[in-house]
């Protein structure tokens, strides 16, 4: 982000450069589409990073109920990831004994080196 350099008595719009005839002072923007542009580009990045999230975690849970539908409960890695399963998404996780827990939204499963096993659907009360 980069502010446009100003002449000494003349504002320039942060978003199109066009010059700020009327308002205050210290205002920023020609108008409220160059200011919502503007900080539109700003967040774009968050947005992008949180539908990527979302993307990875409905795939995980389709995958994981397609599963559980037709009652598999220890699937291979490889053939998980065959299917599209992402491993980094999940919605929670936890050291139970010697086993990592994961959890998407409401299936709960383990995983090790070779396997995720003991898929199962877990309702909690809210």
């Amino acid at each position: 982000m980069e502010y446009k350099i100003k002449p000494p008595g003349r504002l320039t719009c942060l978003e199109c450069g066009n010059e700020i005839t009327y308002g205050r002072m210290d205002k920023k923007f020609c108008c409220d589409s160059c200011k919502n542009k503007y900080h539109n580009k700003q967040q774009k990045d968050a947005r992008n990073i949180h539908r990527k999230v979302m993307r990875g975690l409905e795939k995980n849970y389709e995958i994981l109920n397609r599963l559980h539908r037709t009652n598999i409960t220890s699937i291979g890695i490889g053939d998980l990831l065959s299917m599209g399963f992402r491993p980094e998404y999940s919605t929670s996780y936890r050291k139970v004994n010697s086993h990592d827990e994961f959890r998407c939204f409401e299936f709960k499963y383990y995983i090790s080196q070779t396997r995720l096993f003991n898929l199962q659907k877990v309702f909690t009360a809210i």
